[in-house]
């Protein structure tokens, strides 16, 4: 299964994610091309089994500034057929914690992927053994949801 893995992360935080959900696929015998999508030819997309974009949310619950014509570019293909995940990073103290990856996956589902239910939100930096864990069994989760078709959730 070839799995691309995009985010945007401006601490680190979002591209620690991006990481740490790279391992259990690699583990699992995807392929997995990780990039931050600043740097994605949108168009490449299409040539991936499975999309996981992840991206931690900027101001009032909006997407990262730096990858508005990621997804400008991103409403104009048709990525039917293709399952997708979101995750990403956030804060609690706003009212609208990580609400970018409920707009990713919005997005994705508009563009005819099959995207997983369960979102991967983190609150700042996943450090504890249990936020690394929270983002090892969504990939996992994923993978056995994408390979079946089953809707599973991640604990």
């Amino acid at each position: 299964m070839k799995i691309f893995i995009g985010y945007v992360s401006m601490s680190g935080n979002t591209e620690d994610m991006a990481n740490i959900l790279k391992e259990p696929l690699l583990e699992c015998g995807c392929e997995v091309d990780l990039l931050d999508l600043e740097t994605v030819d949108i168009h490449s997309l299409k040539s991936f089994d499975c999309i996981f974009l992840g991206a931690y949310t900027w101001g009032d619950g909006d997407l990262p500034y730096e990858v508005e014509e990621f997804f400008d570019e991103l409403k104009k293909l048709h990525l039917n057929g293709i399952k997708a995940a979101c995750f990403g990073s956030g804060d609690t103290l706003y009212p609208k914690f990580c609400m970018a990856v409920d707009i990713m996956a919005s997005i994705l589902k508009e563009q005819g992927c099959d995207v997983f239910e369960e979102r991967l939100k983190i609150e700042l930096s996943p450090e504890t053994d249990e936020e690394v864990e929270e983002c090892r069994q969504f990939a996992k989760s994923f993978y056995q949801w994408a390979n079946k078709g089953e809707k599973l959730t991640y604990v």
